[in-house]
């Protein structure tokens, strides 16, 4: 891995921090283990998702509230496999 890709992953990690131990887990497992193997519309979807409150995240990851589109929805299944 080249130093720019693991800054990259280095600055993903640090937002994937929510203060929701469970959710910063979820979020940098998904980092770790998937994210260099995923498609440029996945990893555009997980930025898009970075952007949301950690609460809302939280919800769409415990299925109490359907995420806003398909992309979203399967990557909250990514997310959450393996939980």
């Amino acid at each position: 891995m080249s130093t720019d890709a693991g800054s990259d992953l280095g600055r993903l990690r640090w937002r994937c921090r929510r203060g929701i131990r469970e959710l910063d887990e979820l979020l940098t497992r998904y980092v770790d283990e998937r994210y260099a193997d995923a498609s440029t519309a996945e990893r555009c979807a997980f930025e898009q998702l970075l952007e949301t409150h950690g609460t809302v995240i939280y919800d769409y990851c415990l299925g109490r509230v359907r995420p806003p589109s398909a992309e979203l929805t399967e990557l909250i299944r990514r997310i959450t496999t393996r939980a």
